[in-house]
């Protein structure tokens, strides 16, 4: 029998109800986004900032303080606090823009997303907040001085948090029905002495009206009673109700042109408002007819000692005569619900700890959830009736996707740090969310291939600064896993989508082979791909001098995009011959890039160095001369990407492909001696299709799980320790291009001081590390064994190895011997306070060396893959 989330999720996308019609969809940060950037320069950080976002109407979408919304994000509501000594109202997440922040744009918030289920039935999110004055003056100083080699001063570092001095706000979310939402919001008094605490819980329309053609102005109106009405023309009414006895604020979601650009407000009552009445005390500057577009509910409490207050709101698409009569039991219902969705999605035997960190990494997941809406060729142009952009704009950032047009809600990396989407990051999110909303992460990937994303040319957006960047083509594989796996969820595959997304990525792949195979030899060069400058050269610029590389990472991704198309046409062929043909495509196109990365040009070299038993880049040079660049980074692991293995059924049932692959071996056989043995099936009756045959496999996994090189107690560095003592360097026209392995940030500038590949543990490229291993072992079995660690004479089984490398990656999250986790670092705060210890934080990458959390804090995106371990 399906539990009632189960039931609701169901409902949502068999018979179209509206349970997805309400969730976490609004951003963390909107300032500082290229959406809102309308600078002659394209400065985004400078042009709108945390200090101006207050006063300022946004064009594109909305941020705020573990906020919702609808899905067209036309209504929000959202939470600001003053704790009587703040200089500022907080209504949104202070952090430190990309040039403020010694590395790089930085939250300096303490905040955690702790529950949530797919149709946002049931949500928490706990956010502490300070008792004395938070220290933004400081943050931005103390940052400013620091240097790249130095660590980023958080907000945990001020010493704010020493005392106790503290609030736990924690954020509830219940919904009765599709369109009936409870609210609930706890204040916890940590320290020992009664505390002062404003909450305002605020609701808001975005704006609309003041962009031509857009909707006629909305009215959020006092009936009295502790009860709102909202109205719109797009969405009609709404109904809140409110506990206790508020004061209710109103004022307008309208920019503060007076203040920003000395120009005359339409009307006194701007988005600034209710900041200006409760920080300045201007009692003017709220609406005393209690009516505008933007309003908060204002509660002005002591707190005791220790202690606990409630607030209450509820919201609804209709009127309710008692709305918190049944408050207590919705809530308990929601959250028993979601405790038993969940039971049935942990791993078997998992530890309680285990179980916490896999559903507060979901929470995170779906926490990230974000409108976003972003029309280039509006953006491009500008809004009808409002200055022109400058002329600079049109030939710049994005001019190229004028065809792009968004209004979606889109898994994000990170809803502050990152509050856009990013083509492979997605891919990841889908994975880590196909258990338990394999239906929503199937429409993310149909949203990167549909018409108003893929560009005409076939090529997909990469991510917002730059939609002409090129990220690693891992689509296709997401597509597939996310398949599966619904798959087993259902007992049935769903064909029309496998298929409706493999056409599209054929235009993608087309691409690819059109645009970054320069010399037309099934090499790729790819540029950045995602993996921030972990070579010797900045890859998203030319190569200093002329020439370019022959990339190991863009040729192996690659292959692993061709095979992975092959797996999808042959799960089509099995249903459709028509496939079949295709699955014979990809499979020769596999088998050109094998022979390319074995065997380029005249020279006759390869990718592969025998000698080191690794992949390295090649640097053709201007005169046809070239260079091996000897450095061991995870470009020369990408190659174990690309493996497939399928069944000797599945190589029966098409023989089509099967004889065109037998007469292929007959005709190149240079080429199929480069490759796994395909037509040779296992004890498993499994048949392979790798870049690696056994011999190049071990000896990359001799390297890979080498303590001394890539084997952390955390997981698979990004660049081999080796360097830490003896840098790489490399001449070139006088010049000397050094790299060394740092278990943190790189210390170097390039690309914009961001060089964040140079030694941490990064999840995506360990879970397919992981992945790929499990493929092996289908195929090879428990007899193939490896040592690991490398010189430890223990040997093991793929399945095994990957198990314990897993159980790495796990441990950074876990509690050790000593009750710490090491992704905190050595915070003891964060590791021994109860009120600390049990909540997880989920970084972009971690330390190399301990484990520690770095870059972005709360990117459950593709972090989220732990859920999977």
């Amino acid at each position: 029998m399906a539990n009632a989330e189960q039931k609701r999720i169901d409902t949502q996308y068999q018979q179209g109800a509206k349970w997805l019609k309400w969730g976490s969809y609004v951003s963390e940060r909107q300032w500082g986004t290229i959406r809102e950037d309308y600078s002659n320069n394209g400065d985004a950080w400078a042009y709108t900032t945390h200090d101006t976002a207050r006063s300022k109407a946004f064009r594109w979408g909305e941020e705020g303080l573990a906020a919702i919304s609808d899905d067209q994000q036309l209504l929000c509501l959202g939470l600001a606090l003053w704790n009587g000594k703040d200089a500022i109202l907080k209504e949104r997440l202070f952090g430190l823009n990309n040039g403020e922040g010694n590395h790089g744009e930085d939250v300096k918030e303490v905040y955690y997303y702790l529950d949530n289920t797919p149709t946002h039935s049931y949500m928490q999110m706990l956010y502490k907040y300070p008792q004395s004055p938070f220290p933004y003056a400081r943050l931005v100083e103390e940052n400013a001085k620091r240097s790249r080699n130095e660590a980023e001063f958080e907000l945990m570092d001020t010493g704010i948090f020493d005392q106790d001095k503290y609030f736990d706000i924690l954020i509830s979310y219940a919904k009765n029905e599709e369109e009936d939402i409870l609210i609930q919001y706890t204040v916890i008094n940590r320290g020992n002495e009664d505390a002062e605490i404003h909450l305002l819980p605020q609701c808001w329309y975005r704006n609309n009206w003041s962009w031509e053609g857009s909707e006629v102005k909305p009215t959020i109106n006092y009936l009295g009673e502790n009860q709102l009405l909202f109205h719109s023309e797009k969405e009609g009414k709404m109904y809140a109700y409110v506990d206790g006895a508020p004061d209710f604020l109103f004022t307008n979601n309208e920019t503060n042109n007076e203040l920003l650009y000395q120009s005359a407000n339409a009307s006194p009552y701007v988005k600034d408002g209710i900041h200006n009445y409760i920080v300045n005390g201007e009692k003017d500057k709220v609406n005393p007819a209690k009516s505008g577009t933007k309003v908060a509910v204002h509660y002005h409490e002591k707190v005791p000692a220790k202690q606990i207050l409630t607030f209450k709101l509820r919201l609804s698409d209709k009127p309710i005569e008692k709305p918190f009569e049944d408050f207590e039991r919705i809530f308990e219902s929601r959250k028993n619900e979601a405790d038993e969705f969940y039971a049935g999605k942990y791993k078997d035997k998992s530890s309680v700890e285990e179980q916490l960190l896999q559903r507060q990494a979901w929470a995170g997941l779906l926490w990230n959830k974000q409108y976003y809406n972003y029309d280039v060729n509006v953006w491009l142009k500008g809004d009808v009736g409002l200055p022109k952009p400058s002329a600079q704009r049109a030939c710049g950032r994005n001019f190229h996707w004028s065809h792009f047009m968004a209004a979606d809600i889109i898994l994000m990396p990170d809803k502050w740090e990152y509050p856009w989407f990013a083509a492979w990051d997605l891919a990841f999110h889908c994975i880590a969310l196909a258990p338990i909303d394999p239906d929503f992460a199937k429409q993310q990937l149909r949203l990167l291939v549909n018409n108003n994303y893929i560009h005409p040319n076939g090529q997909l957006p990469a991510y917002e600064w730059d939609f002409t960047d090129t990220n690693p083509p891992v689509h296709a594989m997401a597509t597939y896993k996310v398949y599966l796996t619904d798959k087993k969820n259902k007992g049935v595959g769903d064909l029309k989508f496998l298929e409706e997304v493999f056409q599209k990525l054929l235009l993608n792949f087309t691409w690819w082979v059109n645009q970054k195979d320069s010399e037309g030899n099934n090499i790729f060069e790819g540029g950045f791909l995602g993996l921030d400058n972990i070579g010797v050269f900045n890859r998203s610029e030319p190569v200093p001098g002329g020439g370019f590389l022959e990339q190991a990472d863009g040729t192996s991704w690659m292959a692993m995009y061709a095979l992975n198309m092959l797996q999808i046409s042959i799960e089509l062929a099995l249903h459709n011959p028509v496939y079949e043909d295709m699955a014979i495509k990809f499979s020769e196109h596999f088998l050109f890039i094998a022979g390319s990365i074995d065997n380029m040009g005249e020279y006759h070299i390869g990718l592969w160095d025998e000698q080191d038993g690794f992949y390295y880049d090649l640097l053709r040079k201007p005169d046809g001369g070239w260079d091996r660049l000897r450095i061991r980074t995870l470009v020369g692991l990408i190659p174990m990407f690309a493996v497939i293995v399928f069944s000797d059924q599945d190589w029966k049932d098409l023989p089509k492909l099967k004889n065109r692959l037998e007469s292929f071996m007959l005709q190149r056989p240079d080429l199929v001696q480069l490759v796994s043995h395909w037509a040779d099936k296992s004890g498993n009756d499994k048949h392979l299709f790798s870049l690696l045959r056994g011999h190049r496999m071990k000896m990359l996994l001799r390297r890979m799980l080498d303590t001394s090189e890539f084997l952390s107690d955390f997981g698979v560095r990004s660049i081999s320790k080796k360097y830490e003592a003896e840098p790489y360097s490399y001449w070139l026209n006088g010049s000397d291009y050094s790299v060394k392995y740092i278990p943190v940030e790189s210390d170097t500038g390039m690309f914009g001081g961001n060089s964040n590949w140079r030694g941490p543990i990064w999840f995506p490229i360990n879970y397919l590390l992981i992945d790929a291993l499990k493929h092996f072992h289908e195929y090879y079995t428990d007899d193939f064994r490896v040592e690991y660690p490398t010189g430890s004479n223990s040997y093991f089984s793929l399945a095994e190895i990957a198990d314990m490398l897993g159980k790495r990656l796990k441990s950074i999250f876990l509690k050790n011997e000593k009750g710490e986790r090491p992704v905190f670092g050595a915070c003891a705060k964060f590791n021994h306070d109860e009120h600390f210890s049990d909540y997880i934080l989920f970084y972009e990458y971690f330390n190399g060396d301990n484990g520690k959390g770095l870059g972005a804090s709360h990117q459950t995106g593709w972090t989220a893959l732990v859920a999977l371990l």
